[in-house]
Order: C-alpha cells, then sequence, then structure tokens
C-alpha cells in the first residue's frame, strides 16, 4: 500500500514537492449525477426554470471551479488548465442528470482534484437554479473514472 504523500516525516501536512516530476500531459475525467423530483427534471429539460439555462449555466460553474481548485483544496498545486469540458445526460427514467468533467493540462502533477471539483459545484448550481421546487434533490456517485499521464501512468474505474 502507498503512503500518504501530503504529509511529512513527522506527521505534518505539506504540499508535494513536485519540482523534479517531469512535465507530461494529464488528464483527468470524472462524474457525478443529481436526482430530483420528476416536475423539477421537466423545467430543467424544456429550460424553464425560472433562474434561467440551469445546465448552461451550471457548465461554466464547473467550468470556473476546476480552475479555482487550488484556492479551496488546501494542498493541491495552482495549475495552467488546457482544456475543461462539463457535459450533461438528462436521463428521463431516472429524473436525473449525470455531469461528467474532463480536465487536461501539461505540467507535473495531475488534475483529478480539478475534474472531481468541476462536477460538485456543477451539480451544485444545479441545486442552488432549482431548490425553490425541490429541497430533496440528492447528488450521489461522484468518482474519478479515469485519469492519466505522469509516473503512475493510467487509471480508469471499473
Amino acid at each position: 500500500m502507498s503512503t500518504l504523500t501530503h504529509f511529512d516525516a513527522h506527521g505534518q501536512a505539506h504540499m508535494v514537492d513536485v519540482a523534479d516530476k517531469a512535465h507530461t500531459r494529464r488528464v483527468g475525467v470524472a462524474s457525478g449525477r443529481i436526482h430530483m423530483l420528476a416536475a423539477t427534471f421537466e423545467l430543467v429539460h424544456l429550460g424553464n426554470a425560472k433562474k434561467g439555462d440551469v445546465l448552461g449555466i451550471a457548465r461554466i460553474a464547473g467550468i470556473q471551479a476546476a480552475k479555482k481548485t487550488s484556492d479551496l483544496i488546501p494542498l493541491c498545486h495552482p495549475l495552467a488548465l488546457t482544456r475543461v469540458a462539463v457535459e450533461f445526460v438528462m436521463e428521463a427514467n431516472s429524473h436525473s442528470i449525470e455531469c461528467t468533467a474532463t480536465v487536461e493540462t501539461v505540467g507535473q502533477t495531475g488534475v483529478e482534484m480539478e475534474a472531481l471539483t468541476a462536477v460538485q459545484v456543477a451539480l451544485l448550481t444545479i441545486y442552488d437554479m432549482c431548490k425553490a421546487v425541490d429541497r430533496g434533490m440528492t447528488i450521489t456517485d461522484v468518482r474519478l473514472l479515469e485519469k492519466h499521464g505522469g509516473k503512475s501512468g493510467s487509471y480508469v474505474a471499473r
């Protein structure tokens, strides 16, 4: 089992030193889902939500969140992202919306946290925009799907 990299020999939290790591293309893909009432799903689907284009605004929020991850997660490195894509799939049978975020950079550390943050904030934005009609929405299944690049290579979730 690997050791936790965010602690020094004395057990104190620290930012991992990535100075000697190679610059490689890094990709992180994460997803999550928000479940809602059928009526709420229809409002989002038809674009009739009181606050406007729910998914368009959630997409921008997710992109912005990926760019701000190091401001939110204390030991994350600030990264120059080369691509952030946030996509939604409306699933009528379950009255849910799946969000997938893909984040890329060329650098010395991965973008898994940026992808996970983008998904969470995009889903939270949907909640915020729809909470007036459905406070019982549930955000579930947020997880890393893939990561590529760096010394540890690729990871693809089962």
